[in-house]
């Protein structure tokens, strides 16, 4: 699929795993009318913000190095070694926080992180831009100008 350009954006994580959001799924929502929202690491968010830098994009960080540690040991998948390249990687990523995102959450409570997500979403789908086709729609009913 990379070979045939068939990825919005694709990444090597951690020189073990490949990962990728196929461009049929930005085709699919556009034709739909949908929002497509995307999972994605930094190096992918680059990659979007370069072909589409319409695109908005939503950096969710961690309230702290240690709370990232945490979570990180909790899932039970990761080395010492593993964990400490991570979160290395991770410093570095968020010094880039403004390089490739319109907006930070900070997940400190799940909930609270989902509002916040939620209200972005909201405030962007009542963008002028967004709106402008039904703005144009409800000027016209007002008739002509004075």
């Amino acid at each position: 699929m990379v070979a045939r350009g068939e990825f919005l954006e694709y990444a090597r994580v951690f020189g073990k795993h490949s990962y990728g959001s196929p461009k049929k799924w930005l085709e699919e929502s556009r034709k739909r009318g949908l929002d497509l929202v995307l999972e994605i690491d930094v190096q992918g968010a680059a990659q979007v913000k370069e072909k589409l830098p319409e695109s908005v994009a939503i950096f969710i960080l961690p309230p702290s190095r240690q709370a990232l540690e945490h979570r990180l040991r909790n899932r039970g998948q990761d080395s010492d070694e593993e964990i400490a390249r991570r979160l290395a990687k991770a410093r570095d990523e968020i010094a880039t926080y403004d390089k490739y995102y319109d907006f930070c959450v900070v997940n400190e409570d799940m909930e609270v992180a989902g509002r916040e997500v939620q209200a972005i979403v909201t405030a962007l789908r009542c963008s002028t831009a967004q709106r402008r086709a039904r703005v144009e729609k409800l000027l016209a009913s007002f008739g002509g100008k004075d």
